[in-house]
């Protein structure tokens, strides 16, 4: 066992886990002022958040090894709720500096079809100063 988890399970490429790295940069950010019941391990819940975030899975689709998916979503929405992920994602983005680069990639952009602002369609429309002197279709 490595840390409450089964072996094969940790090292299954297949879910993700937080480093011991990783999980030591967070774990000063979370919070400490739990009342009532102790928080179950915070490294299994966050990995198991993660991966459902990082796959675009649903919570429930959630593998097993992260313990309830229940657990998952309330710790999700509860810390959101917070502002526990903003004041981390934050402190992690604002320790490193500001970026040398920043980059944008623009082809995954992708416009509506009415942003043109045209009406559309391949149908051939009089223009405005041919269409005066013709007599209307409809008296409505």
């Amino acid at each position: 066992m490595i840390h409450g988890f089964r072996e094969d399970a940790v090292m299954n490429r297949d879910y993700f886990w937080l480093t011991d790295a990783q999980f030591a940069r967070i774990r000063p950010h979370l919070p400490t002022d739990t009342r009532g019941k102790p928080r179950v391990d915070d490294r299994r819940v966050i990995s198991g958040i993660v991966h459902v975030l990082k796959s675009g899975g649903r919570w429930v689709d959630a593998p097993a090894v992260y313990g309830p998916r229940k657990t998952l979503y309330n710790r999700y929405v509860r810390w959101a709720a917070k502002g526990i992920w903003r004041n981390l994602f934050h402190a992690l983005a604002s320790a490193g500096g500001a970026p040398e680069q920043v980059l944008i990639d623009s082809s995954a952009v992708k416009a509506h079809r009415s942003a043109a602002g045209g009406k559309g369609g391949s149908r051939r429309r009089p223009s405005a100063a041919r269409a005066v002197g013709v007599r209307p279709k409809s008296t409505h």
